[in-house]
């Protein structure tokens, strides 16, 4: 029994984690309708600079946490502003997508180019645990997991309590229907993109004590991402939260009841599940007005 309540300890706290990531994920979607295959490779990015900024500077990954979000903030904006929004008017509205896709492959050559293919560990406390009688918790995954909660609730209080949240809601719900009203959709797609990002970059400060970068480290965090985004039921915040923590359960016990390697078979079985028998996910309020 001790076994199985550790197990779920992990894999809540590895939920967190798949919190944040989602959560910047789903509110692309939800808002500007695009599968963003890229946003693994902007983790990727936000972890080597948290790097640098541990080796270079001497500077706690923690520390760096708000510049990061800033930083991913700014280079979402440009990315919107500069790759994706001219397209956003093309005929076929898979362009974005197949852009995405570009800058993805872009992200990871340019990684091997200036990093090449090892493994940079960024040293940090994150890695210590605590423990609670035969329990054990590590303090990096506790603070990844504290700051999921936190960045949906602040999410959902900003979406829900600010004028800037309810033109992002208009738009997600009617993009002509917004215009109408006075909303500049082409800037609520910029700010939205930017989100998204920065929701990134704090998980890069969080997540690089504890695993090590490289150029496809954000592939198998985005693959899950995108696995948890359509449980939720994409465009759901709080569906994204939910979908991240029986992700993190799925992960945890799969991997002890079943096998490490196979894990990844199981998540992605589910994944398969959820498409054929309920595709709009947990939380999904089915196909949108556009």
């Amino acid at each position: 029994m001790e076994t199985f309540v550790q197990l779920v300890l992990n894999g809540l706290m590895l939920g967190g984690l798949f919190a944040i990531i989602s959560v910047g994920l789903t509110l692309i979607f939800g808002i500007i309708r695009l599968v963003n295959f890229a946003h693994g490779e902007l983790l990727m990015v936000g972890m080597y600079l948290t790097w640098l900024g541990t080796s270079q500077l001497g500077l706690h990954p923690y520390v760096l946490a708000p510049p990061l979000v800033l930083v991913l903030f700014v280079i979402g904006v440009l990315i919107q502003r500069f790759i994706l929004q001219p397209l956003l008017d093309a005929r076929d509205a898979h362009v974005q997508i197949f852009a995405t896709v570009g800058l993805s492959t872009a992200l990871i050559n340019l990684a091997l180019l200036v990093f090449g293919a090892d493994l940079y560990a960024t040293p940090s406390s994150g890695v210590r645990d605590l423990t609670f009688g035969p329990f054990r918790i590590l303090i990096g995954q506790l603070v990844m997991f504290v700051c999921g909660i936190v960045v949906v609730g602040a999410l959902h209080l900003f979406m829900e309590r600010t004028y800037l949240g309810r033109a992002i809601r208009a738009t997600a719900q009617h993009r002509a229907a917004a215009q109408l009203m006075g909303v500049d959709v082409k800037r609520i797609y910029i700010i939205t993109f930017g989100i998204g990002a920065a929701c990134v970059g704090l998980a890069a400060a969080l997540v690089a004590p504890i695993y090590p970068a490289s150029p496809t480290v954000g592939t198998y965090f985005v693959l899950t991402a995108f696995v948890v985004v359509v449980l939720g039921g994409m465009g759901s915040l709080h569906g994204a939260f939910i979908g991240a923590l029986l992700i993190g359960l799925v992960d945890s016990l799969s991997a002890f009841y079943i096998a490490p390697d196979l894990k990844e078979v199981v998540i992605f079985g589910l994944f398969i599940l959820i498409l054929l028998f309920r595709p709009t996910g947990l939380f999904g309020l089915g196909r949108g007005s556009e």
